[in-house]
């Protein structure tokens, strides 16, 4: 036992990697006739107990971390309060569409389960769906653009694009800003260049000024979206397998909670390229106004004039 317990030294967690029948088979070899079942209870005796991994460790904190979380608050409550919208964006992993298993269980008739394939070979299904989505908290509702290409930093912005069409437009008629609180990384990550290259065009276009508020390395789980928005996708399809695309914008348009969540989903048919690089040139075109209070994190892009955009 002692050359597979592991544990904290300083405290009685214990445990061990061996299961009990391959404990009581050592005992038996060393002349012990035991059962599995004297040696797990031995084994609780001993204050040993049956724990799963536990994510806990963070690393290292930003120094600016809990700044930047004050600083995200206050500027979505003067937006809030001024009546422009506020939105969460991210991207959910991507899902392989076919008749493949999908994690939990729904209600069915009893022996009936749904049949999916033994295997998850991709030439086995119908293609992956890329969702990006965007959520307005104080309307409680959002949009999720599902793709068939790749997760870009054009495709990120024309999810954003998208957000505003449908939904933002009509809702917020008169703002003239628009704040995105995004994670750090990824196709729209603080330091990419694309997505900022997008998201002033979009600004060109709609005629507002987008202000980012990225979320300090290693907080993506406090990313509203993901628990306000996201989990609850996952509830409605859970068991169900994506069998098509078309399966996929169902089961997100019906996503509905307790509170009056409504989304909408879209299928987005575009091929987006990945490598796209933006020159030094291109970047210098932009407005792009860093905010005094950790620059690095937070901007805005505010609509080029047309002398300015034929440059």
């Amino acid at each position: 036992m002692e050359e597979t317990t592991a544990g904290d030294p300083m405290s009685l967690l214990r445990w061990t990697s061996k299961s009990t029948y391959q404990i009581r088979d050592e005992l038996r070899r060393l002349g012990h006739l035991v059962s599995e079942d004297t040696v797990q209870r031995r084994l609780r005796e001993m204050e040993y107990t049956l724990q799963a991994n536990v994510k806990t460790k963070e690393g290292q904190a930003p120094a600016e971390r809990d700044q930047q979380f004050r600083y995200i608050n206050r500027l979505a409550q003067q937006y809030v309060g001024q009546g422009d919208p506020v939105i969460s964006v991210d991207a959910k992993k991507r899902e392989r569409i076919g008749a493949f298993k999908n994690a939990g269980r729904n209600w069915r008739p009893k022996g009936r389960p749904q049949e999916v394939n033994v295997y998850d070979f991709p030439h086995l299904g119908v293609g992956t769906a890329t969702l990006y989505g965007a959520f307005d908290e104080q309307a409680n509702q959002g949009l999720v653009n599902v793709g068939m290409s790749h997760d870009t930093a054009e495709y990120a912005v024309e999810s954003i694009r998208q957000w505003w069409r449908r939904v933002g437009q009509r809702q917020y008629d008169q703002a003239r800003r628009l704040l995105i609180c995004a994670d750090g990384g990824g196709s729209n990550g603080s330091r990419n260049r694309a997505w900022k290259y997008f998201l002033q065009q979009f600004s060109n276009e709609c005629g507002l000024e987008i202000t980012v508020c990225h979320y300090p390395p290693g907080t993506s789980k406090w990313n509203k979206i993901e628990h306000r928005m996201f989990s609850f996708i996952s509830l409605n399809w859970k068991g169900e397998p994506l069998v098509s695309f078309e399966t996929v914008i169902n089961l997100i348009s019906t996503t509905t909670t307790q509170t009056g969540l409504r989304i909408k989903a879209r299928l987005d048919k575009h091929f987006y390229a990945t490598g796209r690089k933006i020159t030094a040139e291109e970047m210098e075109k932009l407005n792009l106004r860093p905010h005094n209070k950790n620059p690095q994190w937070n901007y805005s892009l505010v609509p080029n004039s047309n002398e300015d955009s034929k440059k």
